[in-house]
């Protein structure tokens, strides 16, 4: 139960580490990860397929998710289009393009496939348990991305572009283009989904045409979860909290799987609950936003009095 929990909360934490990159730090909507995600599991499964080893077919799926994100971005950019809605376009139009890659064909089997989670396990079950061989596997991955994460947000290109989601006057003022700025985060974001989708594939053995439904819905709870575990503007600190509530969503609905009988919740109702703990934790966040906003505006007015 806790292997399972922890290698799909790793798994899909990649994807909520794209989500934050465009939710919080460029302040963008991007509805292109519903599409972004299949189509790296896509590209995962036929490369694995034909033959080509799993390092190869990372690398191609994060240039295709990286790809999907430039299609948003110059759509938003170049045609003045509403950013949700560019990302709308974009995922519907990935949906014909992950059957291109698909051969057609809804879903594609890696069962018989040896994959990147088959051959670790495969050669650590002489040392430890293959499930938590896969959740050292991850964890391992997951480590070595938020850190290169880190590193990137360190870099002045990466201090720019989080200064473009809260201040994009601030970029223009400094003779950046905020376009190619905004470009390169959606690219980066979409890259980092379509990585997550080919582990999800690997993981659960097939890729399917349907693998991304309600992804953007299940990324921002596990982002807005994780903020409740950790308050800290550390970049450091905010991609270990996307990790920690990824996992902690997945806790959820594994609870809900398997205990929610008790209350008749079936799986049909896990979009529900997945919309629900959103609005929750948007009410609360507000609810602890208030006091303090008006504590400092009570204090900024006190400070005006004794001026005058």
């Amino acid at each position: 139960m806790i292997t399972g929990i922890l290698i799909e909360g790793l798994i899909y934490g990649i994807m909520v580490l794209g989500v934050f990159i465009t939710f919080r730090i460029l302040d963008f909507a991007d509805m292109t990860v519903d599409g972004s995600f299949p189509l790296g599991a896509a590209i995962m499964a036929v490369m694995l397929v034909k033959g080509a080893p799993p390092a190869a077919a990372l690398t191609a799926a994060f240039a295709g998710g990286a790809l999907a994100g430039l299609v948003t971005a110059l759509i938003h950019t170049k045609l003045k289009i509403p950013g949700l809605l560019a990302g709308i376009l974009t995922m519907t139009m990935l949906y014909s393009i992950n059957l291109r890659v698909l051969s057609n064909r809804a879903n594609l089997s890696l069962l018989r496939i040896p994959t990147l989670f088959t051959r670790f396990s495969g050669f650590a079950e002489r040392f430890m348990d293959p499930d938590a061989a896969l959740v050292l596997l991850m964890l391992c991955i997951v480590l070595a991305i938020k850190v290169l994460i880190d590193l990137f947000f360190h870099t002045d290109y990466g201090l720019t572009m989080g200064a473009l989601g809260s201040n994009p006057q601030l970029i223009i003022s400094q003779g950046m283009n905020p376009d190619v700025i905004k470009t390169s985060g959606i690219c980066l974001a979409n890259g980092l989904v379509a990585v997550s989708g080919s582990f999800a594939a690997m993981y659960q053995g097939f890729a399917d045409i349907n693998l991304g439904t309600g992804m953007v819905v299940s990324g921002l709870a596990s982002l807005m979860m994780g903020e409740f575990l950790i308050r800290s503007n550390r970049i450091s600190l905010l991609t270990l909290r996307v990790i920690l509530g990824s996992i902690l969503y997945r806790a959820l609905m594994y609870l809900a799987r398997n205990y929610g009988y008790y209350i008749n919740m079936t799986a049909n109702d896990f979009k529900l609950v997945t919309g629900a703990l959103i609005v929750l934790c948007i009410v609360v966040s507000k609810k602890e936003l208030c006091p303090r906003f008006l504590q400092r505006r009570n204090s900024s007015k006190r400070v005006k009095e004794e001026r005058r």
